[in-house]
């Protein structure tokens, strides 16, 4: 692997010093690092657990608490590979993301767990499994498919077994609660095993899980017989709801109890059949599963800029229908949503396709993903290197395919390996950077983002992820860049190298002629705004005021189109629009428009009673989409009496339509309408003061 010592260290401004053996001969040259007070950065992630405990061995060296070791890998991401000597720009890079701090903390939410573990499934299976458990946890059994064959539990009651029928389970680690219906003639808490209800079952609809199978059952009740002294069988008894509390939870049958892509803390599925490794690390992780656990509280949430609803009329819903782990709930009365902390796992797809940033990711938030980003950029530029391509990918499968083909370079020359020009960013999740990181990056002098992924996400996230992209590309083509900027990358494992080989050698694509210095902001729509401004500023080709780029759907840019026949401008999309896009004139019967704030969250859409209104995905050019502009207006309506106008014409003409065929509004009361609220025609009578 080619070090260039010189270049590195005037890219990085410091001295720096290449090692060759820095985990053999040359480890104390490491050990003198170790006990000196500033940074210690580690360009090898093969040995980190061996650096880490020579470190903690070395006397004199900085505890690990208080200055911990910061590893790099620029052996498989670049220094393997056909370009190697032309990747010393990409080591700067990655060296100088290395030694950034690590972000500000985070609050977090706690799990409490007691080790009470529920195990579901057929007894058999499940108590053998619940064997392995009962040593360290307090285990239960719900029994699955009673009756049946097969299903045969232990003769010694070595933990309590329940029965009954799955109404719903709920919850997550620390706080699951099982509702069940126990229905069966025989009451598991009575019954001794004896066995004698077994041997007495002609139809042999008896199991040794000691439930009786009804669909078998002939009622010829010799079980009841048997089973007088101890009165445990009664085929009249009513079935009773129960709830139980359980703060983990093992389902062994064919179908879970959570269906969504992603379960909730401390709930395993294994289904029968399938690899035993899967049961075993099951095992393993329920056994440490006791005690107090702690997990970052992914995300922010301001109620404020959502436009998930207004006067209980739903819009934009693209948050509760992404989330995997079904964390998110919608409620039209509250004009809100709600995100359970418990049950979000942190993907940050929700934030991705929020167009407002009422959700904004927050491990690490976006201006510290920022941070990483513009780091890469400027210390890559400033090393020399040309047309950078951002490489997003997720910490554990993104990074393990990253290295498979750095080694595949080595040892098969027909693959390329990661290209000099590709920067690798591990991030939290591929899904929770989106539009306003992606478009900052090219800003900034990125030619292209790709975001990689592996299988591992939910569909959902890689159908939301491509959209935004689609959405990104298309602006960067309406400005006149040429090429493909933003391409989505999908490899499952590493039988699918060459396919990532052939992707990373694609061509560069046109990026800005000066690179923006500003960084990612925490405000969303202010970030997107920054990086809009920019890309459009140097465009390659001239913008044209008032002309607009088409988006697609999925745009959170855009402009309503009113339907001017049918609007009667109540104004009813005013109240509704949460983004301060859509504007009245105290002084005219106006309807006003600031495209620059419009989310595209269709509430104006949906709450119009006239149906007048549909939005129109684009990117307006122009200083124009930051101005007021009338979309539309009406002749006032002028008082009959005094000639003050107090609504609109076409407003007042629809209502006298709607009305005057009513018993209510004959001659005069008709004539009342056509009325401003400064006229008394009887004392008595209630005054119209808003038509």
């Amino acid at each position: 692997m080619p070090l260039n010592a010189q270049a590195l260290s005037q890219a990085l401004d410091e001295p720096l010093t290449v090692h060759r053996t820095l985990c053999r001969r040359e480890a104390p040259a490491f050990q003198k690092a170790a006990r000196s007070p500033d940074d210690l950065v580690v360009a090898c992630t093969q040995e980190s657990r061996l650096f880490t405990e020579l470190a903690a061995q070395t006397e004199g060296s900085v505890p690990l608490d208080v200055r911990p070791i910061r590893f790099v890998n620029i052996r498989e991401t670049g220094g393997w590979g056909r370009e190697a000597a032309a990747s010393t720009p990409k080591m700067a890079a990655l060296l100088a993301l290395a030694r950034l701090p690590d972000p500000d903390p985070v609050p977090t939410v706690t799990y409490k767990s007691q080790g009470r573990l529920l195990v579901i499934g057929p007894l058999e299976a499940a108590e053998r499994v619940a064997q392995t458990l009962a040593d360290v946890l307090d285990v239960s059994v719900l029994a699955a498919a009673a009756g049946s064959a097969g299903n045969s539990g232990m003769q010694a009651r070595r933990f309590p077994v329940l029965a009954g029928r799955v109404l719903s389970l709920t919850g997550w680690l620390g706080a699951f609660k099982l509702k069940r219906e126990v229905g069966n003639p025989i009451d598991l808490d009575l019954c001794t095993r004896c066995n004698a209800c077994v041997a007495a079952c002609p139809e042999g609809a008896i199991g040794l899980d000691y439930q009786v199978d009804l669909a078998a059952c002939k009622s010829h009740r010799l079980c009841v017989e048997k089973c007088e002294v101890a009165g445990a069988i009664n085929f009249a008894r009513s079935p009773v709801e129960h709830a139980d509390d359980f703060d983990l939870v093992l389902d062994l049958r064919a179908s879970p109890a959570f269906t969504q892509h992603a379960p909730p803390q401390g709930y395993w599925h294994i289904k029968p059949g399938a690899d035993p490794s899967a049961l075993l690390a099951a095992v393993v992780a329920l056994r440490d599963a006791v005690g107090e656990f702690e997990k970052p509280k992914f995300f922010n949430y301001r109620a404020s800029v959502c436009a998930h609803a207004r006067n209980t009329t739903v819009g934009c819903n693209a948050c509760v229908e992404v989330c995997s782990a079904s964390a998110i709930t919608g409620d039209a009365k509250r004009q809100q949503i709600t995100v359970n902390p418990h049950l979000c796992v942190g993907c940050g797809a929700c934030t991705t396709v929020c167009p407002t940033g009422a959700l904004a990711f927050a491990y690490p938030r976006a201006p510290d993903q920022g941070v990483r980003v513009k780091t890469l950029l400027s210390a890559y530029a400033r090393a020399g290197g040309k047309q950078a391509a951002l490489l997003l990918h997720s910490q554990e499968a993104g990074s393990a395919l990253i290295n498979d083909l750095g080694r595949a370079a080595v040892l098969d020359k027909t693959v390329r390996g990661v290209p000099a020009r590709v920067l690798p960013l591990a991030v939290w999740h591929t899904a929770s950077v989106g539009l306003e990181v992606w478009l900052t990056a090219l800003a900034q002098g990125a030619s292209q983002v790709w975001v990689l992924m592996t299988g591992a996400e939910a569909p959902q996230y890689r159908d939301a992820v491509r959209a935004q992209m689609n959405v990104a590309q298309a602006i960067m083509t309406g400005l006149g860049f040429s090429g493909q900027h933003l391409p989505l990358i999908e490899v499952r494992d590493a039988r699918d190298l060459p396919a990532l080989d052939a992707a990373l050698s694609a061509p560069p694509a046109q990026t800005v002629a000066k690179a923006a210095s500003f960084g990612v902001q925490a405000d969303k729509r202010t970030a997107l705004e920054f990086a809009l401004d920019h890309l459009m500023q140097h465009a390659p080709t001239a913008t044209v005021a008032g002309a607009a780029v088409p988006l697609p759907a999925a745009s959170p840019l855009g402009t309503v189109v009113v339907n001017a026949d049918t609007c009667t401008l109540c104004l009813s999309c005013v109240s509704a629009c949460p983004a301060g896009a859509l504007q009245d004139n105290p002084d005219r019967p106006q309807l006003r428009f600031i495209e620059k704030n419009c989310v595209q969250c269709g509430l104006c859409v949906t709450t119009c009673p006239e149906n007048a209104l549909t939005l129109q995905p684009r990117l307006l050019l122009g200083s124009e989409r930051t101005r007021a502009r009338v979309i539309n207006e009406a002749q006032p309506y002028q008082c009959v009496r005094c000639s003050k106008p107090f609504g609109t014409l076409k407003g007042i003409e629809a209502m006298l339509g709607k009305l005057s065929g009513h018993a209510m509004f004959r001659g005069d009361a008709l004539e009342r309408l056509k009325m401003c609220g400064d006229i008394h025609t009887n004392p008595n009578e209630t005054r119209i003061t808003d038509l």
